[in-house]
């Protein structure tokens, strides 16, 4: 009894030494699992540096500064296609503005020389910006030109339900070849977007999503903005780590001059938050999802989680080239210098 009792103990405290190892996978190393670690995304390594940048050696620190400073001089890059631009409507004999919206598939110039398969709207990505007063009577006509269904769901603008674009819950998804035309009654002032709601883990980061503004926001007394511009964020799919639908050194920079105030609506179509970062110059944060904040604040960083909006104002009160950017460095800089999510405010 006594040799089987001893047998036993051996065999448990024998075992317990073993399971640690059997749960741990070989892959299984202290930065792919550190906590709070997102996993890569599309357009992103482990290491956050982008998936088509060259590594360098760490101890060639002079090629590694001239690879930075060859990459960083290409700013602005030129590329084809721009996203985001500004739709004109159709305006009917009653008065109701007609936008017709055409998800296409469509080759998308990221950055120089990485074109990736999108899918846009009247083929750019962000799809157009779609911008209306309040009291406008709206129709979205959605054309279906890809080889799947699609639907769109308007994600901060007032909605009847049956309008609302999401797939089996509110409408049949629209077959391809096949239009639906959704009707919309601008009925107050909002800060929103639109987006896919059928198979959305693909459809909208690889390129169905956009910007609606309906009517303008209060501004404080004596501001006269020069400027409105959406910064649309995405981080996965087709698209990757970019500003607009590009990524550095193609994004945009915004141009101003000193003592211009411009008014930047953050939209994130992405899947994580983005903490947005501007040198040298304040944030007055106005909006939050459209709806104007009663204690407007400065802040440097604004966040912006997925899905979320926000309108800052900046007022441009000293010159020079300030860099603008996500403050999470594996989506902005890396070792062959800036990517992704970095652009510049230029002061004139």
């Amino acid at each position: 009894m006594l040799r089987r009792k001893a047998l036993a103990g051996a065999v448990t405290f024998v075992v317990a030494l073993l399971i640690p190892l059997w749960a741990v996978s070989p892959d299984d190393s202290p930065a792919a699992t550190a906590v709070g670690q997102p996993p890569p995304v599309a357009g992103e390594t482990a290491g956050g540096a982008g998936d088509e940048h060259e590594d360098h050696d760490p101890g060639d620190w002079q090629a590694m500064d001239e690879a930075m400073h060859e990459r960083n001089a290409s700013f602005p890059a030129e590329t084809e296609g721009v996203g985001g631009q500004t739709i004109e409507p159709e305006v009917l004999d009653d008065g109701t503005k007609r936008f017709t919206l055409t998800a296409q598939e469509t080759e998308w110039e990221v950055e120089p020389g990485k074109v990736v398969d999108a899918i846009s709207y009247n083929g750019m990505v962000p799809g157009p910006t779609i911008q209306v007063d309040v009291g406008d009577e709206v129709e979205v006509v959605l054309v279906n030109e890809l080889p799947e269904s699609t639907v769109i769901h308007w994600h901060g603008i007032p909605i009847t339900n049956e309008m609302d674009g999401v797939a089996d819950v509110t409408q049949d998804p629209v077959p391809p070849g096949e239009t639906f035309t959704y009707e919309i009654t601008a009925s107050r002032r909002s800060v929103g977007w639109y987006h896919s709601h059928h198979n959305g883990t693909e459809q909208v980061p690889d390129g169905l999503w956009g910007t609606f503004l309906i009517g303008e926001l209060p501004l404080p007394d004596g501001v006269e903005i020069t400027q409105e511009v959406p910064i649309q964020l995405q981080d996965s799919g087709a698209i990757g780590l970019s500003l607009n639908g590009k990524s550095f050194p193609a994004t945009e920079p915004l141009r101003v001059d000193e003592g211009d105030w411009i008014l930047v609506h953050y939209v994130n179509a992405g899947t994580m938050a983005h903490p947005m970062h501007l040198h040298g110059l304040d944030q007055l944060v106005i909006a939050k999802d459209g709806f104007p904040l009663e204690q407007p604040y400065k802040a440097d960083t604004v966040e912006v989680a997925p899905g979320e909006r926000y309108s800052v104002l900046i007022e441009a009160t000293q010159q020079g080239t300030w860099a603008f950017h996500c403050h999470i460095f594996p989506h902005a800089e890396g070792s062959q210098g800036m990517f992704g999510m970095f652009t510049e405010l230029i002061v004139s």
